[in-house]
């Protein structure tokens, strides 16, 4: 074990995350931080191993690209936010990493002497208005995985090994430690730690899943539902064989967060999980949280197989799966095993539903080309036309789609048509991270053309600013495609569905929704030097969109502003 002498808390926490395998470390600076600056300097002089440092200017671009990195990488990065008013600022973006199943170990500090102690004067801000009654891990717990205080110097660094340890473990999601400024000031005897190894795997014993085979080969009418399996190290391609060896239609409802299942494939089955419920004699949820909604509507005749690691998610409130039976494992593995027993088919029940999945697709095929030329002859640009143009210009460059709309979700899947693995995430928790996660997607990625389809309304929420600052700083170059239909339209079908015949519907007074007062939204990247577009005919949509791409491939971030119909 290697020592450096007359090193501090700063170097502990340097070698910690070095130690666990960080990357990098998201930093929205705080006065706190002084000592992972000089760790950080110090081993850059002297030539010795650290996570690659990234200053950003938010903690919610910190927070959001540390989730874009860990969706595609899969490993806990280093976060390191302000106090208590920066862990705030961020954790909106710290709860959409714990939604979408992202490790990530965050790091805030508080003082614990207020200047009364010898040694260092952290500084009166502490004393004044920085520090919060019971500590940031306090403010921490109902949005993290796991929260806590690093109370010594000593314990510090295995402290980050544990958080990091638990944040990669099933259920993935954020850990935080509160560190105090006195701990990051204190002498550390520089011991470094010992690198992290990744976990072990567990599996359904063999009479476990005999037992599922069991009920699939015994079904007529199976089907597949899935919201987060593409999340998994290899769950999609598993996903796919699956159902392939087994021919299961699949779906992926509204509530998927990512690509499970390849569009385009024979077995996509949509999103709509409504027929089912009374068709289907036997349902298998793979990672699937909250398949029914609202969550009382319960499958009518069918048995429902649940096959997660861990299927009951304690950041969830409330969670219906109206379970048969479970699968407790990793997905991918428990998967390959129900390939592997994929024998002894009826085949007359194989090639009603084969036939039956098959006029499913051909319906919803002729749907899709039906609403894509309706959009082609529309006056104006109909979403629908915005989502099938990208998807034929993406064609073939294994691009990714980060997707933080609201009333074009729908549209956006359906008609991107997403084929392969990490192509397609879907923003969690609240809006306003939707470029911060692009930009750790692109990250992972550098290689991989990175699109953000957002809305009006949620590209407002973005902190545009340090957003646009980190993508030329790190020379991350995004597509941003906004669907700009000038109103905040799910608060508007909101309010029209609760109050049809109200006095708003009387009068026209709409509140809360107008967005038509907001300036050419393009232009908020123009002073950073990119390239900019505003489209409000169909003949400029695909020339506009592929300048753009043309733009991003050479290394500049382009904004391409879409005013849609609805």
């Amino acid at each position: 074990m290697t020592n450096t002498q007359g090193t501090d808390g700063g170097d502990a926490l340097v070698a910690a995350f070095n130690a666990v395998g960080a990357d990098y470390l998201f930093c929205s600076s705080g006065s706190e931080w002084a000592p992972v600056w000089e760790a950080l300097a110090r081993r850059h002089r002297d030539g010795e191993p650290a996570p690659e440092y990234l200053d950003l200017t938010h903690e919610t671009v910190a927070a959001g690209m540390a989730t874009g990195y860990g969706l595609v990488r899969r490993r806990p990065q280093g976060v390191l936010l302000h106090a208590a008013p920066g862990l705030l600022q961020g954790s909106m973006a710290v709860h959409g990493a714990l939604l979408a199943g992202v490790p990530m170990v965050v790091a805030s500090s508080e003082s614990t002497t207020y200047g009364d102690a010898p040694g260092h004067d952290p500084g009166g801000q502490w004393y004044r208005n920085l520090s919060v009654v019971g500590g940031p891990h306090g403010i921490a717990q109902p949005f993290t995985k796991w929260s806590t205080e690093a109370a010594s110097v000593y314990t510090l660094p295995a402290m980050i090994t544990r958080a990091a340890e638990l944040a990669r473990r099933a259920p993935a999601g954020p850990a935080y430690l509160n560190i105090p400024l006195e701990i990051l000031l204190e002498e550390w005897d520089g011991r470094e730690p010992k690198p992290v190894v990744a976990p072990g795997s567990t599996h359904s014993s063999p009479e476990e899943v005999d037992s599922v085979a069991r009920l699939i080969r015994e079904a007529a009418n199976p089907v597949i539902v899935t919201e987060t399996a593409g999340r998994e190290t290899g769950g999609f391609e598993a996903l796919v064989a699956f159902a392939e060896a087994w021919d299961i239609p699949v779906v992926e409802p509204d509530s998927a967060v990512c690509g499970n299942f390849p569009r385009t494939h024979p077995l996509h089955a949509g999103s709509d999980i409504g027929p089912w419920l009374d068709e289907a004699d036997l349902i298998l949820l793979v990672n699937c949280r909250s398949p029914f909604y609202p969550p009382s509507r319960r499958p009518g005749r069918a048995k429902v197989v649940v096959i997660d690691e861990v299927p009951q998610r304690p950041h969830l409130v409330h969670q219906v799966l109206f379970a048969d039976t479970y699968l407790e494992g990793g997905v991918t593995n428990t998967l390959g095993q129900l390939t592997r027993r994929a024998k002894d088919l009826d085949e007359r029940a194989v090639e009603v539903r084969r036939a039956a999945q098959a006029e499913r697709r051909a319906a919803e095929r002729s749907a899709i080309a039906a609403a894509e030329t309706r959009a082609e002859e529309a006056t104006g640009i109909d979403p629908v036309l915005v989502a099938a143009t990208l998807r034929r210009l993406l064609h073939g460059q294994d691009a990714i789609v980060v997707d933080e709309t609201i009333t074009h979700s729908r549209v956006v899947r359906r008609h991107l048509q997403v084929a392969d693995p990490d192509s397609y995430f879907y923003v969690q928790g609240g809006l306003g991270q939707g470029i911060a996660v692009a930009l750790g997607v692109k990250l992972a990625a550098r290689q991989r053309p990175v699109v953000l389809t957002v809305g009006d309304g949620a590209f407002t929420y973005n902190p545009v600013i340090p957003s646009y600052d980190a993508s030329n700083a790190y020379q991350l170059p995004l597509l941003i495609v906004v669907f700009n239909n000038r109103v905040y339209k799910s608060m508007n079908l909101n309010h029209r569905r609760f109050y049809p015949d109200g006095a708003a519907a009387d009068t026209g007074e709409w509140l809360g929704t107008d967005l038509h007062r907001l300036p050419r939204l393009a232009a908020f990247a123009e002073p950073f030097g990119m390239h900019t577009e505003t489209v409000d005919t169909t003949e400029a949509l695909a020339p506009a969109l592929e300048r753009a791409l043309k733009a991003v491939a050479e290394g500049t971030t382009a904004v391409v502003d879409v005013l849609v119909t609805r």
